[in-house]
């Protein structure tokens, strides 16, 4: 889609419940084949730390710093957060992937990759963990700011991949977030927009995320993505 920008190449989606169950797992190519496949894994990654680092507006303390709106992190808005000095260096490394819920592993093999994103994919019913630190993670919201869970995106740039997956949870009517906390202090109608603000190595927020490899300068056009409900 145009704005999206990046390689033009297939794509994994992931969706997890609120407790990190992975709900399904999908493809847009041909067969599992047609895109990385090291991308299934990751956007499961990406869907549940998006939701994991997540809160629903009105759940948090009135003395917070987020008052009680509530916090919508995409996996975007960590990337320069978790770098050597970030306030949250490391936090990459705190939930590490189960490779066996996320494999099936049996006697040491795999399961049979040819239910990779379908109905029986291997990681469906399982918390597979995972934190993913660059774009293509958003948490899902329902009405009244309620977080019901993540979606997460891998299969092209970092960038491309949070453009696609704030199409595919606004295409699911489950944007409901207006009003919600963020870190993005600019544009208070796309609270957990990526931040394009790296300079000099340096995050200006603190949430930064670079621009990416792709057509053009590989920037995605942000004023394109539809706003939060």
């Amino acid at each position: 889609m145009a704005g999206n920008n990046g390689l033009g190449l297939h794509m994994w989606a992931t969706i997890v419940a609120n407790d990190g169950t992975v709900c399904a797992v999908a493809f847009t190519g041909s067969d599992y084949r047609s895109q990385w496949l090291a991308s299934r894994v990751i956007s499961a990654q990406k869907a549940n730390a998006a939701n994991g680092l997540s809160l629903s507006k009105g759940v948090t303390p009135s003395g917070s710093a987020v008052g009680t709106n509530g916090l919508a992190l995409s996996t975007a808005n960590l990337y320069s957060a978790v770098q050597p000095g970030g306030s949250l260096f490391g936090l990459q490394f705190s939930n590490p992937v189960d490779p066996d819920a996320a494999y099936e592993q049996r006697n040491g093999r795999p399961a049979d990759a040819a239910t990779f994103g379908q109905p029986n994919d291997p990681m469906v019913g399982d918390a597979i963990g995972g934190v993913n630190v660059f774009g293509g993670g958003l948490a899902l919201y329902g009405p009244n700011g309620v977080k019901i869970g993540g979606i997460g995106v891998s299969g092209d740039t970092s960038c491309t991949d949070h453009m696609v997956a704030w199409r595919a949870r606004h295409s699911l009517n489950l944007d409901y977030l207006s009003g919600v906390g963020g870190v993005n202090a600019t544009d208070a109608t796309r609270p957990d927009n990526i931040i394009f603000d790296i300079s000099g190595g340096a995050s200006a927020s603190g949430w930064g995320h670079p621009n990416c490899a792709g057509v053009g300068n590989g920037t995605p056009v942000l004023s394109t993505l539809p706003a939060v409900q």
